[in-house]
């Protein structure tokens, strides 16, 4: 019976949720609450489900794991998000707890270092300006459009080497790119320069990829000093998370030329995007789609299942 199978808390839901769902129902009692508005302890009484019943969360940003959820649920064990990182989950909390907390971790890491090197290129080649140029002319001339620049050689620094930015190294590298990189420690395995301030990394830069989590420390890690430091050929491309940098002043930067261009998969505030970006063709946008692949989210859901497996045969 559907009662005597462990009960399983969505919030969110996860993009991988249906596929999830189809595969394993037969193993959890899965209790939708993001498809309910009401609060979470009348949601369960609904589902005739205590809150001492409930082990395991299944979670995305879309709907905040907090340190309230969390103490309403006193025999909480496991929350899985399907993200690579874990900021819309009140860790603090877990770690007091000792519940244990699954990300993706490296899952989704080539497929994102693909979305922010795509990002760059297209920044620097203008070819999504230039489909939209192509489209609206009927007949065009040759160099009638404003030239991009080569990749190969630019000086690429990297803010947070970890696995994406190590994946994002690693594909520049084909390119001839000079790589460079900010992170927390000094990783005494690569050769890349390593700057312990991203001033310095963006007056020596020519891009600046941002791949680093966002906590309070990297909050508005690029702000209007390091823009200014990058010049006006300097291009930004984020892959980590919106509030990385100072979007108002980012927005600023690419409408006065103070900075080349921006390629942006994450912004400050999701699902909105500054409305000053749309018109600007040294601007690429995309939905925060670094890893919506099926390759993904096939992966993300063995990758959640085993954990919750594990979880519930200890």
């Amino acid at each position: 019976m559907d009662s005597e199978l462990p009960a399983l808390l969505v919030l969110g839901p996860p993009m991988v949720f249906k596929l999830f769902q189809s595969h394993y129902s037969h193993k959890y009692r899965f209790l939708n609450a993001f498809s309910s508005h009401l609060p979470l302890p009348e949601f369960l009484q609904t589902q005739q489900t205590h809150p001492s019943s409930v082990r395991a969360i299944l979670c995305n940003p879309r709907q905040p794991v907090t340190a309230d959820v969390i103490r309403s649920l006193p025999s909480l064990g496991i929350v899985a998000t399907t993200t690579v990182g874990a900021d819309h989950i009140d860790t603090a909390e877990c770690r007091r707890r000792g519940i244990q907390v699954v990300t993706l971790g490296s899952q989704f890491a080539p497929d994102v270092a693909d979305m922010a090197v795509a990002l760059l290129i297209d920044v620097m080649f203008k070819i999504s300006a230039g489909d939209r140029f192509a489209k609206k002319s009927i007949h065009f001339k040759p160099w009638s459009f404003p030239s991009g620049s080569k990749l190969g050689g630019k000086r690429v620094g990297i803010i947070g080497l970890g696995r994406i930015g190590g994946e994002v190294a690693k594909r520049l590298e084909a390119f001839d790119c000079i790589i460079m990189y900010h992170s927390r420690n000094k990783n005494p395995s690569v050769s890349y320069t390593f700057y312990s301030n991203v001033v310095d990394l963006a007056s020596n830069s020519d891009v600046l990829i941002l791949c680093c989590p966002l906590t309070e420390q990297t909050k508005y890690i690029v702000n209007k000093e390091v823009m200014l430091a990058l010049g006006k050929g300097g291009i930004i491309v984020n892959v980590g998370r919106g509030a990385l940098i100072d979007e108002k002043e980012l927005v600023q930067c690419l409408m006065k030329g103070e900075i080349r261009g921006a390629g942006l998969d994450v912004f400050e505030n999701e699902p909105n995007v500054p409305k000053e970006l749309f018109s600007l063709d040294n601007v690429v946008l995309s939905p925060h789609a670094g890893a919506i692949t099926l390759d993904c989210f096939m992966d993300a859901c063995e990758h959640v299942a085993k954990s919750f497996d594990a979880f519930f045969s200890s």
